[in-house]
């Protein structure tokens, strides 16, 4: 009996470990690609794959950035602003909520928040 609950222990172990392996690929949001590492804020306002980080969050930076951008035209057409400007300073108050240790692009380099 042992041996038999051993080897469902351990399959049920490897079935967790390969989901959760998986799962990013499948089931990735924002926090979650940011955290590991997926996608990082541009200081222009915009997500982007930071540097060794697999392309696995492009789709969802992507879906991000058209939203974004979206937004940023709003708010650029009613205040009579360029988007960039909007984009800017839209990146200042993403960056004040951000975690410490989350990739960061300023002024074309990429570096991890410290606080």
């Amino acid at each position: 009996m042992k041996t038999i609950q051993s080897i469902a222990l351990r399959l049920a172990v490897a079935m967790m470990l390969l989901i959760g392996l998986a799962s990013p690929a499948f089931a990735l949001d924002l926090e979650t690609a940011r955290s590991q590492g997926f996608a990082g804020e541009v200081d222009n306002g915009l997500l982007s794959v930071p540097p060794g980080a697999p392309a696995d969050a492009q789709t969802l930076i992507t879906t991000i950035n058209n939203s974004r951008r979206a937004e940023y035209a709003k708010v650029a057409a009613q205040n009579n602003l360029a988007l960039d400007v909007v984009g800017g300073m839209m990146f200042q108050k993403i960056y004040a909520r951000l975690p410490a240790g989350t990739w960061v692009q300023v002024q074309g380099k990429w570096t991890k928040k410290v606080q």
